[in-house]
C-alpha cells in the first residue's frame, strides 16, 4: 500500500502539471464567439498570428508562461460563451439560483433531432501556484504527414531549429527534434524529417533539406554562439580540432571545402540513388546577410520558416549567400547533363546536356579574364581588358542650364531589377572563343570585339554607351558584342580589328530569367503592388510595401540580391591572403565561371539604360544628372516622376522612354532630393544617385 508522502507526492504533481487546453477547434470557435481575430490574439499574448493559427490547428502548444495567460483567457471565454449544448461551467452554476438545482431536466424523445456532438469547454480553474521554473512544454510531435506537392518531402524544403528542440517547417509545420548532437541532427534530418524538395529541372538534382539553427541550438548541438576572429564573417570556420568537427568525421560525415561555417553543408558520397546531404545554417553566425535579408534574423523561429520557405518555393532552397543561390539557381535550372541510353550496352549513361555549361571549366579569351588570372599572367597578355561594368556617371555642372538649376526637386527612378530584364532571351556563348583577326561584326554572335568606338557622337548631357564613367572613348578597346551592336544602331560604322568569339550559342539564362520574374512579380503582387494599378496608385502601393508585411519584404530584397549576387558571382575573384598572382583560385573550377556572360549581361542593361535616357531626352528635352547602376536622377518641377516622365494625350505612357511598374526592367521612384542639393553635390564630385539610391552601385561578385 502507498504511503502518505508517496500519496503526496502524486497529488503535488498534479497540481503543479500544466494547464491542458480544450481541444483545437474548441479554442477557435471560443475565439471567434469573442469577436477577436487571430491578429489581435496574438498582439495580447505578445506572439504571432502564425503562432495562434498553429494553437488553433493542432499543430504546435504554447509553453509557459504564455500557456498560463492563454488557458485564462479560454476560461473567461468558456464562461460567457458555453458551447451549445454543454453544461454550464462552474461559474455560471454558481451564478445560478439554488433552486434551479432541483429543476428537472428536459427529457428527449425518440423523435426529437438530436444535437451534434462538441467538445465540452473546459471548466475553470485557478491559476497555477507560482513555481521556480517552469517545465517547458514541447509541441506534440507531428505524426501523419501533410499532404504535399511531393509525397517524399511533406514537411517542406526546410525547418528552423530552436534550443528547446522544436524544428518550425514551412506552412506552420512544427516538428520535434530530438537530436542533441551534429552528427544526430544530420540523421534525423535525413530519416524521419521529411524536408526536401523536388529538383527543378527532369535532368537536375532534388534540393537537399536545409536546417536553419538558431543561437540557442547551435549552442545546445555544442556549436559557439558567436564566430569571432579578425578576417570578415563570411570567411570565418570552426577550426579542424574542434569537437563538432572531429564528431562529424568520426560518424564518416563529410564536409566541404568551405568547412564548417556560417553555411555548413554535411554529407556522405552517394550510395545509388540516394543523395544524403544536408544544409546547415546559423543565424548568429550572420548566415543570413541583413543587406540581403533585412530583419530576418531577429524574427521569431517561425516566421524566419515561412520567410525561408517563400524563397525556398518561389527561387530555391538556399545554399549560402544569395550570390551563391543565385548560381545555383542557374545549374538547377540547366542541368550540365541527362541520362541516355548506350546503344552499345543498353545501359543509361551521363551525356551533355543542350543548352547547358557542361561540366568542365572553361578558361576565358585573354580580354574576358581578370588581370591575376592564369592565361593573363601565363601568356604575358597586354591588348587590355573587356570593361563592361555598370554606370558610375555624373554630368559636369557647366552643363547644367540656368532652367534646369531653377527645378526645385531631383528625382531618383531606378530600374526594376534592370539586370534581370537585361537577361531575358540574352544569347551567350556555350563553347570555348575563337580568335579572329579583322572580322566583319555580326551582331548575333556573342564575344569581345577589339574596335575604336572614339568616332561616335553622343550628345554631352548624356553619358557615352560604351564606357562605365560615361566619358567617351580615345581609341580602340574590348566591348561586348550588345555594345558594338548599339554604336551600329546609332549609325555609325564600326570595323572590329580582332576579335574572340564562340560558336555555340544559346539562351542559357532564360529559365533563371523566368523564374526569378515571376517570383519577383508576385512577391510584390503579395505586398499590395500589381500590375493593373494606375501609374499614381503604384506610386503609393510602392511607397508603403515594407510595412505591409516585413517578411515578404524581406524576401523581395533576397530575390533582388539574387540576380545582381548571382551575376556577379560568374566572375568571383580570388578570395584570402594567402592567394598568390597567376595561381587558380577554386572558384575557376566551376563550370559557371564565365566573366564572359556577366559582360553579356551588363552590356545589354548599360545599353538599355541609354536607350530610355535617348529617348527621354527626344520626347521631352530633359537630360539626367547623375547615373548609379540602375538608378538615374533626373531634375525635376515636382517630387514625383509624374511631373515629368513623358504620357499621351490619352494618360498612357509614351513607349521608348522610363515607364513605371512593377515589372524588371520598368521605373520606380528611388529618391527625391532638392535640387540645390544635387548640384551641390555635384560640384563635391559626388554621384547624386549613390546619395539618392544609398551606395547601391555595381554588381556583387559574389561571396
Amino acid at each position: 500500500m502507498a504511503s502518505e508522502e508517496e500519496l503526496f507526492a502524486s497529488v503535488d504533481a498534479l497540481l503543479n502539471e500544466e494547464p491542458h487546453l480544450p481541444p483545437p477547434a474548441e479554442r477557435a470557435r471560443l475565439r471567434k464567439a469573442a469577436g477577436i481575430t487571430q491578429a489581435r490574439l496574438a498582439t495580447a499574448l505578445k506572439t504571432t498570428p502564425q503562432s495562434v493559427k498553429n494553437w488553433e490547428n493542432g499543430r504546435s502548444e504554447p509553453k509557459s508562461p504564455r500557456l498560463d495567460a492563454y488557458q485564462r483567457l479560454l476560461n473567461g471565454w468558456a464562461a460567457k460563451y458555453p458551447a451549445p449544448g454543454a453544461a454550464p461551467t462552474a461559474s455560471v452554476a454558481a451564478a445560478a439560483p439554488a433552486a434551479s438545482v432541483s429543476e428537472p431536466a428536459a427529457s428527449t424523445t425518440a423523435d426529437a433531432p438530436q444535437a451534434p456532438a462538441v467538445p465540452a469547454a473546459a471548466p475553470a480553474r485557478r491559476p497555477a501556484a507560482p513555481r521556480a521554473a517552469a517545465a517547458s512544454r514541447r509541441p506534440a510531435p507531428k505524426k501523419a504527414a501533410q499532404p504535399a506537392a511531393d509525397l517524399r518531402f511533406p514537411h517542406g524544403p526546410l525547418a528552423v531549429l530552436n534550443g528547446d528542440g522544436c524544428a518550425y517547417g514551412t506552412g506552420g509545420i512544427v516538428l520535434d527534434c530530438p537530436a542533441a548532437t551534429v552528427v544526430e541532427l544530420v540523421e534525423w534530418t535525413l530519416r524521419e524529417s521529411g524536408l526536401g524538395a523536388p529538383k527543378l529541372n527532369r535532368y537536375g538534382k532534388d534540393s537537399d533539406p536545409l536546417i536553419v539553427l538558431t543561437a540557442a541550438a547551435a549552442v545546445k548541438l555544442g556549436l559557439p554562439e558567436r564566430l569571432e576572429g579578425h578576417e570578415q564573417r563570411r570567411s570565418l570556420r570552426l577550426p579542424e580540432d574542434h569537437p563538432v568537427v572531429q564528431q562529424v568525421a568520426k560518424a564518416k560525415w563529410r564536409l566541404t571545402q568551405r568547412g564548417f561555417g556560417p553555411w555548413a553543408r554535411i554529407y556522405r558520397k552517394v550510395q545509388g540513388r540516394e543523395r544524403q546531404c544536408v544544409q546547415l545554417a546559423i543565424l548568429s553566425w550572420d548566415a543570413l546577410d541583413p543587406r540581403s535579408w533585412p530583419g530576418v534574423t531577429e524574427m521569431e523561429p517561425a516566421d524566419v520558416a515561412r520567410v525561408l520557405g517563400v524563397y525556398a518555393t518561389r527561387v530555391i532552397t538556399p545554399r549560402g549567400s544569395t550570390a551563391v543561390s543565385g548560381l545555383e539557381l542557374m545549374t538547377a535550372l540547366r542541368p550540365p547533363t541527362r541520362a541516355v541510353r548506350d546503344e552499345a550496352t543498353g545501359n543509361w549513361v551521363s551525356a551533355y546536356n543542350t543548352g547547358s555549361l557542361g561540366t568542365e571549366p572553361m578558361d576565358p579569351a585573354p580580354p574576358e579574364a581578370t588581370a591575376e588570372h592564369p592565361v593573363v599572367v601565363d601568356s604575358g597578355w597586354t591588348g587590355g581588358f573587356l570593361n563592361e561594368e555598370a554606370y558610375q556617371w555624373v554630368r559636369p555642372v557647366d552643363l547644367l542650364t540656368d532652367e534646369e538649376c531653377t527645378l526645385p526637386f531631383a528625382v531618383g527612378l531606378d530600374l526594376n531589377t534592370a539586370f534581370l530584364a537585361a537577361a531575358a532571351r540574352l544569347v551567350v556563348g556555350l563553347s570555348a572563343p575563337d580568335h579572329f583577326h579583322a572580322p566583319k561584326f555580326n551582331p548575333k554572335i556573342p564575344g569581345s570585339w577589339l574596335v575604336d568606338l572614339s568616332h561616335v557622337e553622343v550628345d554631352p548631357r548624356l553619358p557615352s554607351p560604351f564606357t562605365p564613367d560615361g566619358t567617351r572613348p580615345t581609341g580602340p578597346a574590348w566591348y561586348q558584342t550588345h555594345t558594338v551592336a548599339y554604336a551600329q544602331e546609332l549609325g555609325y560604322n564600326v570595323e572590329p580589328i580582332e576579335a574572340y568569339l564562340r560558336r555555340e550559342t544559346g539562351a542559357y539564362l532564360d529559365p533563371w530569367h523566368d523564374r526569378l520574374k515571376t517570383a519577383y512579380v508576385d512577391t510584390l503582387a503579395d505586398l499590395g503592388v500589381t500590375r493593373d494599378l494606375d501609374d499614381r496608385a503604384f506610386l503609393a502601393a510602392m511607397e508603403r510595401h515594407r510595412d505591409v508585411d516585413p517578411g515578404l519584404a524581406a524576401v523581395l530584397s533576397a530575390i533582388k540580391a539574387t540576380v545582381k549576387g548571382g551575376i556577379g558571382k560568374l566572375r568571383e575573384r580570388p578570395q584570402g591572403k594567402h592567394y598568390k598572382e597567376g595561381e587558380r583560385w577554386p572558384a575557376l573550377q566551376r563550370p559557371t565561371w564565365r566573366p564572359d556572360i556577366r559582360a553579356a549581361v551588363i552590356s545589354k542593361a548599360r545599353v538599355n539604360m541609354h536607350r530610355k535616357m535617348r529617348n527621354m531626352a527626344t520626347m521631352t528635352g530633359l537630360y539626367p544628372l547623375a547615373v548609379l547602376s540602375d538608378c538615374v536622377v533626373y531634375p525635376s518641377p515636382g517630387n514625383s516622376p509624374l511631373d515629368f516622365l513623358p504620357y499621351a494625350a490619352s494618360g498612357k505612357p509614351q513607349p521608348g522612354g522610363f515607364r513605371l511598374g512593377p515589372t524588371p526592367g520598368l521605373a520606380k521612384l528611388e529618391g527625391v532630393q532638392s535640387m540645390l542639393w544635387a548640384v551641390d553635390v555635384m560640384e563635391q564630385g559626388y554621384n547624386p544617385a549613390r546619395h539618392i539610391k544609398g551606395g547601391d552601385a555595381v554588381l556583387d561578385e559574389g561571396e
